[in-house]
């Protein structure tokens, strides 16, 4: 009787810690799961504003060049 009652508590244990060791699984798959979107949308935002610094730039510097290039053919003209 004994030892049967014994085997009992010992399946309903290893039935508990499987159970247990399920949800730890999951538990961290979710988190890597999280983790995984957190770093993912980090560095998409930080290429979107690393491209539109390089928008920025890029247009800032075209509107120098067609300025210079203008007032060099003006003063050729005038010349």
């Amino acid at each position: 009787m004994k030892m049967r009652q014994s085997l009992a508590q010992l399946e309903q244990e290893f039935r508990h810690e499987t159970q247990l060791d399920r949800s730890r699984r999951e538990s961290l798959r979710r988190h890597a799961v999280v983790r995984s979107r957190r770093r993912t949308h980090e560095r998409r935002k930080k290429r979107s504003s690393l491209r539109y610094w390089v928008l920025v730039l890029s247009l800032i510097a075209t509107a120098v060049v067609v300025a210079i290039a203008m007032f060099e053919t003006l003063n050729y003209l005038l010349a």
